[in-house]
């Protein structure tokens, strides 16, 4: 390994950056290929560190953080119940049948993702393990009573769009522009930038050269299509506007 990587390794693993600053210098050192054994051992350290990041959810659904009319009017409380109570329980439904009586049984659902992405034999269960994921992290983005970002976010978000106002306009705007299912997301990225991604179907921003998302909307059909039909830039503006929970994107800003 180059010599530059390892003093930057050495850096990191000091403490002065934190732990979750080598999160996301090793993730972008995960991105080369090598067969060498020091490699492969550290990118078992990468992928360690991006659970810590990350956390453990276990299969099985999590309690709503809020009633189920708590978004209205921006979302419906007969778009939640079936979003969460149909859509959202049937990832983690298949996700079982599909993993009984296999080493992933008891897995977390990070690990299920990190280990089933990318990999044609596997593509049931990534989809669903990754959905059901995707629909923890999306609820835990939205707030029934209005948020701000604190200090230090607001600032790298001024830093980086210039205004608040700009970067709601451009997470409308990508997350309206995912053709087909899809979802819309604030993410550090691996140069510790904040940016604005969507992903499709099921893909999360963190098996993408090692994204950290901050918040999520989701631009699947079944998330507005009750109550906005094909409108859903409206969706997404009402979304952002009023119910996106910058307490949490916070929250998860402050750890990296």
């Amino acid at each position: 390994m180059p010599q530059t990587h390892l003093s930057r390794r050495q850096m990191l693993a000091s403490g002065s950056l934190g732990a979750a600053a080598l999160v996301m210098s090793n993730l972008s050192l995960a991105a080369t290929t090598s067969s060498n054994s020091a490699t492969h051992a550290g990118n078992q350290r990468d992928e360690a560190a991006l659970l810590a990041y990350l956390g453990a959810s276990p299969q099985s659904l999590p309690k709503l953080p809020y009633a189920q009319d708590a978004l209205a009017p921006v979302i419906s409380a007969r778009t939640v119940d079936i979003h969460y109570g149909k859509h959202h329980q049937a990832y983690f439904t298949n996700l079982k049948k599909l993993l009984a009586d296999t080493p992933l049984a008891n897995a977390t659902l990070e690990q299920i993702i990190l280990k089933s992405h990318g990999r044609e034999d596997m593509e049931d269960i990534f989809n669903n393990a990754a959905q059901a994921w995707n629909h923890n992290f999306y609820w835990k983005s939205l707030s029934p009573v209005p948020t701000k970002p604190d200090a230090r976010l607001s600032d790298a978000i001024i830093a980086k769009f210039g205004s608040f106002e700009a970067l709601s306009k451009q997470l409308v705007s990508v997350s309206a522009s995912q053709f087909g299912s899809g979802w819309g997301w604030l993410v550090v990225d691996d140069r510790r930038d904040l940016a604005v991604v969507k992903t499709g179907n099921a893909e999360t921003p963190f098996t993408r050269n090692g994204q950290l998302p901050l918040l999520t909307v989701d631009v699947w059909e079944h998330a507005y299509y009750l109550d906005y039909q094909n409108r859903r830039a409206d969706y997404l503006a009402q979304t952002i506007a009023k119910t996106l929970n910058w307490t949490f994107a916070s929250e998860n800003y402050a750890r990296i």
